[in-house]
């Protein structure tokens, strides 16, 4: 009954729990950016939505960018934090732009999202990631 209630966290559980979290969300989200990557690849007309006014193919260019090459970084945990931020502003441009005038059901995944975006901005990518490697390796040159 003590340990169901201890507050105290296991580091290497943590670590792990990083690397899940991670990985799932980076793999999900690049579920959608694939499609949307097909799309830019088949050639023909652009039909994308412009929520910020930039147009439509740019705004298709920067959706891939983001789902899909950011969460390719999230996913291997390189330059973990700076992926986050178009992954962030995308979910945000989603969730309070794009369906500003949805019900809840419309935006919840969005948020799921980016709950767990900010999560790992906050985090970072914890011990299981490249960043983690350079990280060591600028530390052990700088002594």
């Amino acid at each position: 009954m003590k340990r169901l209630f201890n507050t105290n966290f296991n580091h290497e559980a943590v670590h792990f729990m990083l690397l899940v979290l991670r990985v799932g969300i980076a793999a999900f989200m690049m579920v959608h950016g694939y499609q949307k990557l097909s799309w830019l690849t088949a050639g023909g007309e652009i039909q994308f939505g412009d929520p910020i006014g930039l147009g439509q193919a740019t705004s298709l260019y920067l959706a891939v960018f983001a789902e899909f090459f950011c969460s390719v970084f999230l996913l291997i945990g390189l330059g973990t934090r700076l992926a986050l931020i178009p992954l962030i502003i995308t979910m945000l441009i989603a969730v309070f732009i794009v369906h500003a005038p949805d019900g809840f059901d419309k935006k919840e995944m969005g948020l799921h999202y980016l709950l767990v975006y900010v999560f790992l901005l906050v985090s970072g990518p914890g011990k299981y990631s490249i960043d983690n490697l350079i990280s060591k390796s600028l530390y052990s040159r700088s002594r």
